[in-house]
């Protein structure tokens, strides 16, 4: 079609996803979409007639199956013997309503497809069953000219061929349908999460509002047992928060003020007062159900090479079964025999399962996986995790818990409270672990935070900024080296604490001519208690764990060593944008994971075969790996 830059079509979702130049014409859609033989409904449509459609479809298949399965079983007692052998005018009369009635849909199917100029599994169905129910037809009635009657009883018929091959195929539709039903049912219960309305505080009173009414900034009030209508971070409350279905999380989970909370929760006993933070599509719970979906709908490599191959198999059977029928009649003269060996050609080559396989397991996998807190953004990150022979891992909030905290701070020959205030300023509003736990020290010691200017993040390093009319800086190491600035009498402490597996900031002041630090910050950092479980499960399946950490090798190494990840396998000290090199370099020995939760891991998760995001992460991580661990 002009103006159609691509289409794509999942016989397991049955839909269709069509990329235009410019708005889409979908009228002219629908048309190219009845001319191929298949029927259009468009996504907006009614959800009620949708369902209403879909428990139509599965009752038909099953009222089907049970029908036919019936009819076929006294055929299918024939091997045993003439004596289990039905007069033929009852095999008939078995046969006709399961080959045109129960299989009208096979007939409507394969004429669509022959409109269409193309070839499907129910065009080879139709052409295979029809084939053995007109020759057991016509051997029926050359018995009955011949013996005067139709019995049947002294020469085999074959409706039970028709029939059974019927009954299979719409059991296994049967079975198919079941299985889109649990899958979207997965994506239902989190679709039905969402609260209509929200009670929020308009003016002093508070309001009952339709969620999409609400806003970001907006103070919403959630009462014990109601779902949280919106992403939120507490200001006022304390209370348990289920999330189980969001994030499989099977214990309610703490919140109090400062905590962030995830719309569709079930807030258990506290009143809480939340501030807005996203709501609607922007909200955590709408990404989830959207990268599900989009998993869904996304094809996995093999299956398009599946498609490229099931678009020319289709006539190449039918070509096959010819040449079997011609083969076997010349050979041999016996053209029933040749007509049932077509037959079995045609119906034992139906590409059921090259169509459908592939596509089913996808959304089967992918709603088991969201239940579980799994989130497959698509099909080819899937496909990959089995080639995968390294995992490399982020340390800061994925090996460790990322609550790092301030465990001590030391001046060079000044005032402690001084140099936690300059640190304070040049932190404030910062979301990086480091800074946050600067921010609650300071609260705690009660120092004055004042305003900073001409801030600026030097990535991999820390950050730059003015305050009370001096140029300080606050960063690692390597930003000390890089701006020429001696570390003095304080080096060997910093040495000890980093041995001890504590990360080391330094405050410097960089004043021209006479720049000097000014202090030192020893952080700490707890591992996830179940981070060296994880560990060693995934060295005993044969895989190697690297690390890679910007931190300085101490405290990488010391981390390394609690969770069970050898020192050769440490990276330390590595810049955000060489992380990505790193996973370069791992990947020309096999297939790399990559595990990270921040943005700067972004660019190494795009990099590595498959990227794996913690859901506590940042949107950046998440959007980009393939994978997400809602349950972190």
């Amino acid at each position: 079609m002009p103006g159609v830059l691509a289409a794509s079509v999942n016989l397991a979702t049955e839909s269709a996803e069509v990329r235009t130049i410019g708005p889409a014409d979908a009228d002219a859609i629908a048309d190219a979409v009845e001319h191929a033989g298949y029927e259009l409904v468009q996504l907006d449509a009614p959800k009620t007639d949708a369902v209403i459609a879909r428990h139509r479809e599965r009752k038909h298949l099953v009222i089907a199956a049970l029908l036919s399965a019936p009819l076929s079983i006294p055929m299918l007692a024939l091997p045993f013997g003439e004596h289990w052998m039905l007069p033929g005018w009852l095999q008939w009369l078995l046969a006709t309503p399961v080959q045109f009635w129960l299989g009208a849909r096979f007939y409507r199917s394969a004429w669509k497809a022959l409109k269409a100029r193309t070839g499907n599994m129910d065009l080879l169905v139709a052409i295979g069953t029809s084939a053995a129910y007109g020759l057991s037809t016509v051997l029926m009635l050359q018995q009955a000219e011949h013996a005067g009657h139709a019995t049947g009883a002294t020469m085999p018929l074959y409706f039970e061929a028709s029939a059974a091959v019927i009954t299979l195929v719409l059991l296994g539709k049967w079975l198919e349908a079941r299985a889109k039903r649990q899958t979207t049912e997965a994506i239902q219960a989190l679709q039905a999460l969402r609260p209509a309305t929200a009670r929020i505080r308009r003016d002093s009173a508070e309001v009952e509002v339709a969620v999409e009414s609400v806003r970001v900034g907006d103070e919403v009030i959630v009462l014990p047992g109601e779902r949280i209508p919106v992403d939120g971070i507490v200001i006022s409350g304390r209370s348990h928060n289920d999330e189980s279905l969001i994030s499989g999380e099977s214990l309610p989970l703490p919140k109090q003020v400062d905590d962030k909370v995830t719309g569709g929760a079930m807030n258990l006993e506290g009143r809480l007062v939340l501030r807005t933070i996203a709501v609607g599509a922007q909200s955590a719970l709408a990404r989830i159900i959207r990268m599900v979906e989009d998993a869904q709908a996304k094809k996995a490599p093999i299956q398009r090479t599946v498609d490229r191959v099931s678009a020319i198999f289709v006539p190449v059977v039918i070509v096959i079964a010819f040449v079997t029928l011609l083969g076997w009649a010349a050979l041999t003269g016996d053209w029933n025999q040749a007509i049932l060996n077509a037959v079995a050609v045609l119906v034992i080559a139906c590409p059921c399962a090259l169509g459908l396989a592939t596509p089913t397991a996808i959304m089967a996998g992918t709603g088991v996986a969201a239940r579980a807190g799994i989130l497959i953004r698509d099909a080819e990150a899937l496909e990959t995790t089995h080639s995968i022979r390294t995992i490399a891992f982020d340390k800061t909030g994925t090996l460790t818990e990322g609550r790092p905290q301030l465990v001590t701070w030391l001046a060079d020959g000044g005032d402690r409270s001084e140099i936690l205030a300059k640190a304070a300023s040049l932190q404030a509003g910062s979301e990086h672990p480091l800074a946050r736990a600067v921010q609650v020290a300071a609260d705690i010691a009660g120092v004055q935070v004042d305003q900073a200017s001409e801030l600026r993040a030097l990535p991999g390093r820390g950050i730059s900024g003015a305050v009370a009319g001096d140029l300080l800086l606050l960063g690692n190491t390597r930003l000390m080296a890089e701006s020429g600035i001696e570390i003095g009498p304080l080096a060997d402490t910093a040495r000890g604490f980093e041995s001890d597996g504590l990360t080391v900031s330094w405050l410097a002041v960089n004043r021209p001519g006479s720049a000097r630090v000014l202090g030192l910050f020893a952080f700490g950092d707890k591992p996830r208690p179940e981070a060296a479980e994880a560990v060693r499960a995934l060295q005993d399946l044969g895989l190697r764990v690297v690390m890679l950490s910007g931190d300085n090798r101490g405290a990488a190494e010391s981390i390394a060593r609690a969770v069970g990840i050898p020192p050769r396998n440490v990276r330390a000290e590595v810049l955000p944008g060489d992380k990505a090199a790193h996973v370069i370099e791992l990947a020309r020995e096999g297939s790399v994971a990559m595990v990270g939760d921040g943005v700067n891991d972004a660019p190494a998760l795009a990099a590595a075969n498959v990227g794996f995001a913690m859901g506590s992460g940042t949107d950046v991580a998440m959007q980009v790996a393939g994978i997400t661990l809602m349950r972190s």
